[in-house]
């Protein structure tokens, strides 16, 4: 008897180390901490290299156009994500002077954006449909201000996967800490 309990508990045990190491819903955990953030992304994506822009770029490798990046930015010192403006304001200035920046070739529209505090922070929640020449994407971003810095994080598909992945893509933007 005693031995049956034994192996019972060391399963349990196991399973729930086990489960402790696979992340939230297949997701895995990035931690940059030199640059002080943390995100979750899918099982199956990998990091791409870049050269200029985004600090890191994860990709999928069956759907190869999703992605999910961080960009940081520095802001004048002692500035809050507030003293930007509201998520509509930033939001709308985030969609004219980057993503439909002149001679970018893409419409954006700005779907919705909400603010969420975790601790001492305020992170803003942007959706956004892209209209490019050759496709339609929906990108979802967090944009929070830490250490003089703007950090954006973005995840991004086509319209029409965005169905299917939109709880996942929930699920990651909303994972984004800094600190």
């Amino acid at each position: 008897m005693l031995k049956t309990i034994a192996a019972i508990l060391l399963l349990v045990l196991s399973l729930s180390l086990h489960g402790c190491t696979v992340g939230v819903s297949g997701l895995k955990s990035y931690v940059d901490t030199a640059d002080g953030y943390e995100f979750l992304y899918p099982n199956g994506w990998v990091p791409i290299k870049v050269t200029d822009g985004p600090d890191v770029v994860f990709r999928d490798l069956i759907e190869p156009t999703e992605n999910v990046s961080v960009v940081i930015n520095p802001v004048p010192e002692n500035t809050t994500l507030t003293d930007l403006g509201t998520p509509g304001k930033v939001g709308y200035q985030l969609q004219k002077n980057v993503l439909s920046a002149a001679n970018s070739n893409r419409q954006v529209e700005l779907v919705d954006a909400k603010a969420r505090d975790t601790g001492d922070k305020t992170y803003y929640l942007l959706e956004y449909s892209v209209k490019l020449p050759s496709q339609n994407r929906h990108d979802l971003a967090t944009a929070v201000i830490s250490h003089d810095k703007l950090y954006t994080l973005n995840a991004s598909t086509t319209e029409e996967r965005w169905d299917k992945v939109q709880d996942l893509f929930t699920q990651v933007v909303s994972s984004f800490n800094v600190y």
